[in-house]
């Protein structure tokens, strides 16, 4: 009788989607989105789609803090969830209203960064970690030592992002020291752990990393699952996906409709079409994160066997929304580092 329901709610909010026009603007993730499921809603709806990618959460706070973005439907990671919301950048659409909410794994609802449901709707999620080149490193992958405190083998051919949020979080589970700690001297380990690995670092960048690590500019690069996977799966890249046993940083998008946005309800219908069951499968083959909402595993293109990345045999740490104090230690970790 449920699924009854849900296939009623979602055949009539297609129905009005199909009757939609105008804009929609997007700001995602680069390369996040399947092209035929945007030409797909576009022919569907009538709905002109706009879309601008960033590389970081933070690129997107930046945008969204400088008021009339533009934008009507944007990609956060779950701690910038949180801060979004409670920053009053987020627009409240009863979230758990919509038919795609019903399509979302339960494990995924009523979660810290947007515990009401009111907010957002689960999008991807995966693990950000390191990954290696086999043709110019042979050793161990098991550690974050390898990553953090290289021997001569990587001297040299390591490569960060040009963000802190990940790497940050990455060195504290290395050190032990917990996410979001307002302890200087714990934040202090930190800085000293990155400070004596970047003699070693090649670049800090968040660029072209396929090319870098696929092919072997560098011989290992702080990235994440999907991404890793797809290059070498399917461009037959000899690389593989480190399983560190202190755990990989956690991280999970969705899709926050902005405060103020003029096209609420074309965002809403995208956030719908997005997650029927036919859609997030050809979405998850094309993206190559694991799904938060329900998929055709018969349709699947990645699976535990050909797509370990996407299966971690650690713990995850997700990243969580820092307090200020705690927040203003990072930066500062960062700054230091770079300058």
């Amino acid at each position: 009788m449920k699924k009854t329901l849900y296939l009623a709610a979602s055949v009539a909010a297609l129905a009005t989607a199909a009757h939609a026009d105008g804009e929609l603007n997007l700001y995602v993730w680069s390369d996040s989105i399947a092209p035929e499921l945007i030409q797909k809603f576009e022919a569907e709806t009538g709905t002109k789609v706009n879309m601008d990618g960033y590389n970081s959460n933070e690129d997107l706070l930046t945008k969204l803090q400088a008021g009339s973005s533009g934008y009507d439907l944007v990609m956060p990671s779950q701690h910038f969830v949180r801060i979004l919301i409670d920053q009053g950048l987020a627009e409240n659409i009863g979230a758990k209203d919509l038919p795609a909410f019903q399509q979302v794994d339960e494990k995924w609802r009523g979660q810290w960064w947007d515990e009401t449901n009111d907010y957002s709707v689960p999008f991807a999620y995966g693990t950000a970690g390191y990954t290696v080149n086999r043709d110019q490193y042979k050793g161990a992958v098991d550690s974050w030592k390898d990553f953090f405190e290289p021997g001569p083998e990587l001297q040299g051919k390591i490569a960060l992002l040009s963000y802190p949020d990940e790497i940050v979080g990455a060195a504290e589970l290395y050190l032990g020291v917990p996410f979001c700690s307002e302890d200087p001297a714990e934040m202090k380990k930190v800085l000293d752990l990155l400070m004596a690995q970047k003699p070693f670092v090649a670049a800090y960048t968040s660029d072209n990393i396929e090319n870098r690590i696929g092919g072997g500019e560098v011989a290992a690069h702080f990235w994440w699952d999907g991404n890793s996977m797809k290059t070498r799966l399917n461009d037959g890249a000899p690389i593989e996906y480190a399983m560190p046993k202190e755990g990989l940083v956690g991280w999970l998008d969705s899709l926050v409709v902005p405060k103020g946005a003029a096209n609420i309800d074309n965002a809403k219908a995208f956030i719908n079409f997005m997650s029927t069951e036919e859609n997030a499968t050809i979405q998850y083959n094309y993206y190559g994160h694991a799904s938060p909402v329900k998929i055709d595993m018969t349709k699947a293109k990645y699976t535990p066997e050909n797509a370990p990345e996407l299966f971690p045999t650690v713990k995850v740490e997700f990243s969580r929304a820092c307090s200020p104090a705690a927040q203003d230690l990072v930066t500062k970790v960062w700054t230091d580092l770079l300058q």
